[in-house]
């Protein structure tokens, strides 16, 4: 029956939280319809303070011997629902106008309040458990920090035995906040600044992929002394791959002296009266941007976000820059078709057999063929 009602306790801390959350930006969005200057905000946010004073004085401050009458037992019910009620408005209209507050002590105070409401309804567990249930369940539901709110809870009574109790709580305030709001009390002013934010805590793909990885070694490489019928057959559409954009040109011993966009090089050919040597002298650029094969793909990117290059040639490491490949805009695809593929083979269900129970099998989710991007050169 506890756990039972730690979950409606939870239930409840969750809808306060989001209340909460919901109230202070209201409140921030009627300051900003205002026909004032923003600097009369605090001023009227101080003012309903004050207010809020007069009414209930218990509401001022930062609620500390509150907080510990609660937890002890000793609070009326006057004092619960004026904690209730006026401390939350006047809570959050000062926040919203701008008025310096803190979030931490207001939502320990606000949630002894409801788990002082909620101790005379739920089954005694002893003086002061529905408030500190309650506490953490707000504070880890209406700041997204679910074991900070246990934690802070549990420093509060150093009572390992609430853990249990709390971790329920906590958690289902938690899950209710997520499921209703997009944000958090604390993350909702960031976003509200342009910036944006996820919930999902992931390993970038292009961190732990290679270049070797995704880059293209069946590439058409260009001889220093390449005549003019050798590149003529370079420019040669392969109906499986696609044209390819830029050629690395190399001497004997297969050493990168520069790269000849596909562009130029057929603008070279149209042109009348040139030889091979002139031809390939006049367009090739001898300072390429080269990737090496252990190079991370986020380097890869941030090399191609500051040179405005799409496509690079592969070198190997070293003082002999021998190509080994070449790697596109197009190719980093491959890195997120790898990870995806990664991750739906951990995903897989394991599907027991009936003729042999103990005998299990992997079954992929419908429509993961794992393959990658079509090769576009």
């Amino acid at each position: 029956m506890g756990l039972a009602g730690c979950v409606v306790a939870g239930i409840l801390a969750g809808g306060l939280s989001a209340l909460l959350t919901l109230a202070v930006y209201a409140a921030e969005d009627s300051f900003q319809r205002l026909p004032i200057h923003w600097m009369w905000w605090p001023a009227i946010g101080g003012l309903v303070i004050g207010l809020g004073g007069l009414v209930f004085p218990q509401a001022l401050g930062v609620g500390y011997d509150t907080i510990g009458s609660l937890l002890q037992g000793n609070v009326t019910g006057h004092v619960i629902i004026g904690v209730l009620v006026v401390k939350s408005l006047i809570w959050s209209i000062s926040l919203g106008s701008g008025t310096s507050g803190g979030v931490l002590a207001p939502l320990l105070m606000m949630g002894g309040a409801l788990g002082g409401l909620e101790a005379m309804v739920f089954p005694f567990e002893g003086a002061g458990f529905w408030p500190l249930v309650s506490m953490g369940a707000i504070l880890g539901g209406t700041m997204r920090s679910p074991f900070t709110g246990v934690v802070f809870a549990l420093e509060l009574t150093h009572d390992v035995n609430a853990m249990l109790p709390l971790l329920v709580a906590v958690t289902i305030a938690h899950g209710f906040t997520v499921l209703l709001l997009r944000r958090s009390i604390l993350t909702e002013k960031v976003a509200r600044r342009g910036y944006h934010l996820s919930r999902e805590y992931a390993v970038d793909p292009l961190e732990i992929l290679f270049a070797r990885e995704v880059m293209r070694a069946d590439v058409v490489a260009l001889p220093a002394n390449a005549s003019r019928e050798t590149l003529v057959q370079a420019l040669r559409v392969d109906p499986a791959k696609g044209p390819q954009r830029l050629y690395p040109v190399v001497d004997d011993a297969g050493v990168l002296l520069g790269v000849v966009i596909r562009v130029d090089l057929q603008r070279a050919l149209d042109a009348n009266g040139a030889n091979a040597d002139d031809l390939l002298h006049s367009i090739l650029r001898t300072n390429p941007v080269v990737a090496c094969p252990d190079e991370p793909l986020r380097s890869v990117v941030h090399r191609m976000a500051e040179s405005g290059l799409t496509r690079f040639p592969v070198v190997e490491r070293g003082p002999v820059r021998r190509v080994a490949g070449m790697i596109a805009l197009d190719d980093l695809l491959k890195a997120r078709a790898l990870n995806l593929e990664a991750e739906r083979r951990r995903e897989r269900v394991l599907r027991v057999g009936f003729a042999f129970p103990f005998a299990f099998r992997e079954q992929p989710h419908a429509g993961t063929s794992g393959a990658a991007p079509r090769d576009l050169y």
